[in-house]
């Protein structure tokens, strides 16, 4: 638990607590400070008074000595943000670009040729025509993943013909009912 203050008047060398008021505060007087004014009349424009605490005015230069915080920023405050990119333009556009990047469905045409190889076959071919019209890179790719699909296509027909071929061969012994 904490303790309460010692009665007396306050430590000099004490920084002043933020929930206590400013020295020489009058709760009793509820004026406004003197920085605030009253609001125009209707119909008729607010006006705007220059900065009065050495900050430059907004557009204008600020003339910064090096080693010293900038103007309105005090050490161990957090800095002002960066400034704002226009709408729309948040980087460089995306896309295919001409000549670059490798086509994905190069890659997915190698990958494929090993998991289910008649999917490897449709996807290199539609690699190959990507890549001729927007000239990315990946042409080996999808011709790798072309040939090893179509090896895996014909290497797993003729397994599923000869085990069409064995199961015939081993239920013909001659035998009626």
């Amino acid at each position: 638990m904490s303790q309460p203050p010692p009665p007396g008047p306050p430590d000099p060398d004490r920084p002043p607590s933020p929930w206590e008021p400013p020295p020489g505060h009058d709760p009793s007087r509820s004026e406004p400070p003197p920085s605030w004014s009253e609001p125009p009349p209707y119909g008729q424009p607010p006006t705007y008074e220059q900065p009065s605490h050495g900050q430059p005015a907004y557009g204008q230069p600020s003339y910064e000595q090096p080693g010293e915080p900038p103007h309105g920023q005090q050490w161990g405050h957090q800095p002002p943000y960066a400034p704002q990119v226009p709408y729309g333009q948040y980087g460089p556009p995306s896309g295919p670009r001409p000549g670059g990047g490798t086509n994905v469905l190069a890659i997915l045409s190698l990958v494929l040729a090993f998991v289910f190889a008649p999917a490897g076959i449709v996807l290199g071919h539609l690699a190959k025509r990507q890549i001729r019209t927007t000239g990315e890179e990946g042409d080996q790719l999808a011709t790798w993943g072309l040939v090893l699909s179509y090896v895996f296509t014909g290497l797993g027909l003729v397994a599923c013909c000869g085990w069409i071929a064995l199961v015939i061969a081993a239920g013909d012994h001659g035998t009626t009912y």
